[in-house]
């Protein structure tokens, strides 16, 4: 069967395997399926396709019945491997042999894209070596342990290293179908299929901002009455020697007695707390910026700005605009 109908548009093949999430699947036919010239000709043509065609399960309540088999993967110009749900189980061996064989079809120069966890797929069958990539943040450890000759950057919700092309989660997807059409066709094809799927043509920021990661606590601690203290008195100027008198201690004690039980330094540690509580009140509150820099410790909105853009990527209005809803 041929896959693709030869008409002249780029040809996308999207692979779908076993436990497939439909949603990252979907993102690749509405984003590039939307996507036209100013005198409405399609742009893209975007088929299915699977190591064995036949019915697929997804990870929903339903089946998927895939027609193209591995030579769409052979006629593609770019090919697209959304994540499943067996990326979620531990498996530490080779790719399944139908699956290795789809992917060897690939020709060389074809651009390869990943969704989420389909990173994974790529890097198992050795197409990641050497780059830096992304993939969701949950599964940041497992990736490294398993590939330690690929770069996993979580900062970015997705990467472009020379036409291979990664994103972190599924949402992400859309960022990274985005900036392709944006680099084969201009901004002004991107924008319209963004207006056309109601979403912004670009994200600023990168995964950095959705991650929760509170501090960790020790079962035991020589530093802990230290910690209550300055967690009460984030508004204000909080010093190493004042940490140190709760404890009774010398600044140089403290701080080792800090790193061993924390895992990072007393300053480091008052940072991310104070990021911590100006997060949660530009999510829960109606705080004006400056209000919320005080009531954090950073004491003016320019410093809180310069925190919050090295630790999320962001400025706290658009932090506020992602997790509130509206910009102050």
């Amino acid at each position: 069967m041929t896959a693709f109908a030869g008409d002249g548009r780029h040809r996308v093949a999207v692979l779908a395997r076993d436990g497939v999430l439909p949603f990252e699947l979907s993102i690749v036919h509405r984003i590039f399926g939307q996507a036209r010239t100013a005198a409405g000709a399609a742009l893209y043509e975007v088929v299915t396709c699977a190591p064995v065609p036949g019915e697929i399960r997804t990870d929903a309540d339903f089946t998927l019945a895939v027609t193209h088999g591995p030579e769409a993967l052979a006629e593609a110009q770019t090919v697209v491997v959304p994540g499943s749900a067996a990326d979620h189980q531990p498996w530490d061996g080779p790719l399944d042999p139908p699956l290795a064989a789809a992917l060897a079809r690939i020709r060389p120069g074809t651009r390869i894209a990943s969704i989420c966890t389909g990173a994974f797929v790529l890097a198992a069958a050795g197409l990641l070596a050497g780059r830096r990539v992304s993939t969701h943040w949950r599964s940041s450890a497992r990736a490294r342990e398993r590939f330690p000759d690929v770069t996993f950057d979580l900062d970015v919700l997705y990467t472009d290293d020379d036409g291979v092309l990664t994103s972190a989660g599924a949402a992400a997807g859309i960022d990274l179908c985005l900036h392709v059409v944006r680099t084969d066709h201009g901004a002004a094809v991107a924008n319209e299929v963004a207006r056309g799927t109601v979403v912004p043509p670009h994200r600023e920021g990168g995964q950095a901002q959705y991650l929760h990661r509170p501090m960790p606590e020790p079962r035991t601690s020589s530093t802990g009455r230290a910690r209550e203290w300055a967690l009460a008195n984030l508004h204000r100027p909080v010093t190493l020697r004042e940490l140190a008198a709760r404890e009774a201690t010398s600044t140089r004690t403290f701080t080792r007695r800090f790193r061993d039980e924390i895992g990072t330094s007393p300053g480091r540690w008052l940072v991310r707390q104070r990021v911590e509580r100006a997060c949660a009140l530009l999510e829960r509150t109606d705080l004006l910026i400056d209000e919320i820099a005080v009531a954090a410790g950073f004491g003016t909105a320019g410093s809180m700005r310069l925190h919050l853009r090295a630790e999320l990527g962001v400025s706290p209005s658009a932090y506020r605009a992602t997790f509130r809803g509206r910009d102050r």
